[in-house]
């Protein structure tokens, strides 16, 4: 079968990345790359010796596949016209920015029979993989993803930039029904929120507790998930994991502290996490998250299985999303400085977005200085 040809759609941060991981997937060729900043699309083309495109129509029919990885609010137009055109599609998360033009990229995959994945990538990083066949159940789960502001996927809030990677990830763990949703959350640059908290509730009883800010001064990326007889540590910045497990005097309670004399409080104590609850690394095998979703991408193409991360899967997230969404809107602070979506820090103008905030900022203090 000859090479899958692939077109990236979009080349800024994370695009630039995708476009040069292609070259180490085999069965694919990277067949062009779309941006339509022509420098940025210029120079990628340039060091990765393909072509470079304003739009992605000029990509038609040259192209089996594509990865797009435009602002959000892109997603779903450059999606639905790739597939109409035939053309298998992975789009970088979210899938879309509503439930209806979701539904929409499903259904025209489905009828087409091409594959529809999403760049929920954290369900490739080797910590998930490595704890993922020990956390059975889950009861409760808590996930934290911050980081400083980066001025990247501004024209989306905290939510769907951060957040929506660990919602997907705690509905791969989670079977059952989500039954309730509370949230909060504030805007600090602009009409979007930057920071938000999530307690989602499920029909089984387990709670997730979600935290994510794109406004930290210390950047984090974990996950605790708690099960009967387990609790796994999760970090996906380094790819690792740890899991503790009760031992078998603990689970079956048969450990009364306050019987204990000094001695065997002191044995306690100091054998903690290697008699009572063994802790310990999990093996993780080190992979580039992002290269293993395009050879999967590849993989699905060719027959050879499902992609981990289907558009129904995307969609799931992104409902979750919504409602969260919802409910920060909803929320109602102390106060006569409440927005929309929480207190704001100070009043401002709208956000300044993309690569013209430069430009607009020297153009607003002009006219506050006139």
């Amino acid at each position: 079968m000859s090479d899958i040809r692939v077109g990236v759609i979009g080349v800024g941060h994370l695009g630039k990345i995708h476009a040069k991981l292609l070259g180490q997937v085999a069965g694919a060729k990277l067949a062009g790359v779309v941006d339509p900043m022509r420098e940025a699309r210029e120079q990628v083309a340039t060091d990765l010796g393909t072509t470079a495109h304003a739009d992605h129509t000029t990509l038609l029919g040259h192209i089996d596949a594509a990865i797009i990885a435009t602002p959000s609010r892109l997603h779903h137009a450059v999606a639905l016209d790739l597939l109409r055109h035939g053309i298998h599609v992975l789009v970088e998360k979210p899938i879309t920015l509503s439930i209806g033009d979701a539904d929409e990229l499903i259904a025209e995959a489905n009828a087409r029979r091409l594959v529809l994945q999403v760049g929920h990538v954290e369900r490739f990083n080797p910590a998930l993989v490595a704890a993922a066949p020990h956390v059975c159940e889950p009861k409760y789960i808590d996930g934290v993803r911050s980081s400083p502001f980066t001025c990247r996927s501004t024209d989306i809030g905290v939510v769907l930039d951060l957040m929506i990677h660990d919602i997907d990830v705690v509905l791969s763990l989670v079977a059952d029904e989500l039954v309730s949703v509370q949230a909060l959350g504030a805007a600090v640059f602009g009409p979007n929120e930057d920071w938000a908290q999530a307690r989602l509730t499920f029909a089984g009883g387990c709670v997730a507790n979600l935290s994510a800010s794109r406004v930290a001064w210390q950047p984090q990326r974990g996950m605790q998930i708690v099960c009967a007889d387990a609790v796994a540590a999760l970090d996906f910045a380094t790819r690792k994991a740890k899991l503790m497990r009760p031992s078998e005097t603990i689970l079956a309670g048969e450990l009364d502290v306050n019987a204990l004399t000094p001695a065997e409080k002191t044995h306690l104590k100091d054998h903690l996490f290697s008699e009572y609850l063994p802790l310990a690394d999990l093996p993780t095998i080190e992979t580039n998250a992002l290269l293993e979703e395009q050879r999967e991408l590849v993989g699905a193409i060719r027959g050879e299985g499902a992609v981990r991360v289907s558009g129904q899967d995307g969609r799931r997230a992104l409902d979750v999303a919504e409602r969260i969404l919802a409910e920060i809107a909803a929320h109602r602070w102390d106060g006569a400085n409440d927005g929309p979506i929480g207190p704001r820090f100070e009043d401002r103008q709208a956000v300044l977005r993309g690569p013209h905030w430069q430009q607009a900022f020297r153009a607003a203090t002009r006219r506050k200085a006139g």
